[in-house]
This record gives C-alpha cells, sequence and structure tokens, in this order.
C-alpha cells in the first residue's frame, strides 16, 4: 500500500506540475489570469487536506495537500517571477493572501448564521470551519513569507550558482523546510498531529521539491525560447517591489518626503517655504536659510557607484535630521543639496547652527573609503538679505559658491568665512 501510495504521489505532482506549467506557458494566448485563477482556487483544498487527510508513504504519513499541491504552488510562484519580474508575481502573493483572510472572515461571519438543516442533509461542522479559520491564517501568512523568500533565496544563490535548476531546487528545499516547521507547529497545538508526522511531511516536501524540480529540467529543454535568465537587479530592489516598495515611494512623494533619504523633498520646500518667510517676518522676526552641499560628491559617485552614493547621502541626511533642531524645516533641495529654514534665529544664531552642522558631519559622516565627509555652507537671513524666499536661497546660493571657491568644508555668511 505504501508503494501505491508513492505511485500516486507522483503522478499527482506530474500532473499538477503539468497541468500549472501549460497554463504558464500559453500565458499570452490564454491569459495570465487562467494561471492565477488555477492557482489561487487550490487554497482551500491544500489547508482542508493537511487537516484531515494523510497517506502512508515508505518515509512517512504525509498529506498531499501539504506535500504537493502546496509545494507546486510555491514552485508555480517561483516560475512566474522567472519567466515574468517581480511586479507581475506579486499580483497572486498578495491576491493569495488577501484572498484567503476575506475566506476567513466571512467564515467567522457565517458562523453566526441561525442555519436550518435540509432534509436527509447534515448540520455544518462549525467548530471545524473554525479550526480551518486558524489554519487559514497562519497558512496565509507563512504563504506570504514562503513566495517573498523563494524568490529572494533564488536570486541571492544566483550570485554563486549559475544553473538555475540547482537554483530553483535548493531555494524551494530552503523554504518548504521553513514552512513545514511554521505549518506543522499550529497542526500540532489545534489538531493534536504527532511529530512523525511533521518528519514524513518534510521528507515528503523535499521528494516534492525533487520531482519538479526534475520536470522543471525537462521543461527547460522543451522551453528554448522563453526568457530564463538570471536578474541582474538588486537583491532590495526586487524585495521593494515584490513588497509594492514603489508605490510607497510614489505616496512618499505626493507626500512631500524625499524616497531615498526620508526628509522632506523640494516641493515641500517650495510650497512651506514662502509661508515660513511670509509669518516670520510679518511677527518681525528673523528667518534665516543653510544651505548644505557635500564636496567633491561627484566623485563619489564615479569612484565607488551611485549606489554607495545614495548610502552617502542618506547618512547626511540623518546627521543633519539629528543635529538640526525640532524647530527647522529640512528638505534635499536636489542631488547632495540640503536647505534648512530656521525661523526665530537671527544671523548670528544661523552662523552657529551651520557651523555645528558642518562639524557632525566630518564627525560622523564618512565616504565609502572611509575618510569624511566636508560639506560647504552658506547662510543668509531675513530681512537683511531679503524679504522673499527665492532672494534668500539666492543669497545663500551667492555663499556657498563663495564657500566653495575657498577651499570647501566651511561656512560663509554675510561678512564671509565663519
Amino acid at each position: 500500500m505504501q508503494w501505491l501510495n508513492l505511485g500516486l504521489f507522483l503522478i499527482e505532482a506530474v500532473v499538477y506540475f503539468s497541468v500549472m506549467t501549460a497554463f504558464l506557458h500559453f500565458r499570452r494566448p490564454l491569459g495570465l489570469g487562467v494561471f492565477l485563477a488555477a492557482l489561487g482556487v487550490m487554497h482551500f483544498m491544500e489547508t482542508y487536506l493537511a487537516a484531515v487527510f494523510y497517506v502512508q508513504l515508505p518515509f512517512g504519513t504525509v498529506s498531499p495537500g501539504s506535500s504537493v499541491f502546496f509545494a507546486g504552488k510555491l514552485m508555480m510562484i517561483l516560475m512566474l517571477y522567472i519567466k515574468e519580474d517581480a511586479a507581475t508575481v506579486r499580483q497572486p502573493i498578495y491576491g493569495l493572501f488577501l484572498g484567503n483572510l476575506l475566506t476567513v472572515g466571512i467564515a467567522q461571519i457565517l458562523q453566526l448564521h441561525a442555519a436550518v438543516m435540509l432534509p436527509g442533509g447534515r448540520a455544518a461542522d462549525m467548530g471545524f470551519l473554525d479550526e480551518m479559520g486558524w489554519l487559514m491564517v497562519w497558512g496565509t501568512t507563512i504563504l506570504y513569507i514562503d513566495a517573498i523568500a523563494i524568490i529572494l533565496i533564488y536570486e541571492r544563490l544566483g550570485r554563486f550558482i549559475e544553473n538555475i535548476v540547482v537554483r530553483f531546487a535548493i531555494s524551494g528545499a530552503i523554504i518548504l523546510t521553513f514552512d513545514q516547521i511554521g505549518f506543522f507547529s499550529v497542526l500540532h497545538i489545534l489538531l493534536g498531529v504527532p511529530l512523525p508526522v511533521f518528519f514524513g511531511g518534510w521528507y515528503a516536501k523535499l521528494f516534492a521539491v525533487l520531482i519538479y524540480s526534475t520536470l522543471f529540467a525537462v521543461y527547460l529543454k522543451i522551453d528554448q525560447n522563453d526568457r530564463w535568465s538570471a536578474s541582474s537587479r538588486q537583491i532590495k530592489d526586487i524585495f521593494h517591489d515584490l513588497t509594492f516598495r514603489e508605490r510607497y515611494q510614489a505616496l512618499l512623494a505626493k507626500a512631500g518626503v524625499d524616497g531615498l533619504t526620508g526628509v522632506l523633498d523640494r516641493g515641500r520646500y517650495e510650497v512651506d517655504g514662502p509661508e515660513l518667510v511670509r509669518k516670520s517676518l510679518a511677527m518681525r522676526q528673523s528667518i534665516s536659510m543653510v544651505i548644505v552641499d557635500a564636496d567633491h560628491f561627484k566623485d563619489v559617485n564615479d569612484r565607488f557607484g551611485h549606489q554607495r552614493g545614495d548610502a552617502v547621502l542618506k547618512d547626511l541626511a540623518a546627521c543633519l535630521s539629528k543635529s538640526a533642531r525640532s524647530s527647522d524645516h529640512l528638505s534635499r533641495f536636489g542631488g547632495e543639496e540640503f536647505v534648512l529654514l530656521l525661523s526665530e534665529t537671527d544671523h548670528e544664531k544661523a552662523l552657529e547652527v551651520a557651523e555645528r552642522l558642518r562639524q557632525d558631519i566630518a564627525a560622523f559622516v564618512s565616504r565609502p573609503d572611509g575618510t569624511a565627509l566636508t560639506v560647504s555652507v552658506g547662510v543668509a537671513t531675513g530681512p537683511d538679505d531679503g524679504r522673499t524666499l527665492d532672494l534668500l536661497l539666492s543669497r545663500a546660493d551667492e555663499r556657498l559658491y563663495q564657500a566653495k571657491n575657498n577651499g570647501r568644508d566651511r561656512v560663509h555668511g554675510r561678512y564671509g568665512k565663519v
């Protein structure tokens, strides 16, 4: 009987992989929705089978729902990523996550009904429905983590392993091991599933990975014309796509926050700045502008690359944020330039603030080679230097370039170098 079950296990895996791969292969004429819908409708059955349906195989007691179908789903998600991109594969990841949460929520509402029994029917097992709800919540959470992690591990392995079938197999084995630990713990707590089932299920999932990886290798031989190349993108960029980070960046842009550094952006400066100047001058208070520009920053990008340059800019912005006062208006003006508007601050006080900022940056911010990052700073104060934001910017900018022309790493104000 064990060997019959093993044969059926193998047939189930081959059928699942073949049908789902056909949907994926013909996604252009059929539409990607066919593949995504087929992927999604299996989830409830997977969870149900994992809770109640087990068979005996030579290496232990296992559930085909978990070992064949859930493992297959993760491998299909990885295949979709390889053939498409992160922005496409996040559709089933979030669709499954949100759809399963909706299923659980509706199931809880259904239990509030005063149900009637149809002639010859049987009463609904509401206790089991409740158990299934908790399993669905936990399984959905693990699936979300699994789906993102298997892609990131696959890409990380690409730095060391060129063969994509090997990467495919290793990624699946790692994530399904993690999944077995996570899902079994809840099965054990809720349903009292014994420990030997953990090892049987684990061996079965690894066996399923071996089957799917073999079938994947066969498919690669058949599918010679489709894209199966490794991504050249950074891991963090792939992660941002998978987690809608770029949408978050768009929201930040709309909110006036610079997506790279987290300080206010130039748009917010242009909106808030004129009002800050107007209010200060209307109350007969001084307002100062401080422009901070990183010295020789083009050299950082040219020598170390823009990614390392971006890291320096983040450190610079963080230092400015920490050193600035809570009442100061800090924004990234563009490139490596930052602007602070200091309300209720006369010129002498603004020069003190600017000099402290310059010293803090030199002490706490480094270039990629470990040398200190220096900045040049220009300071202007209204109303003496101008009664509008544009005039203050023009005066501060002139003094910034005086600081640069006089050797950099210095602050220039109305009376020259500090």
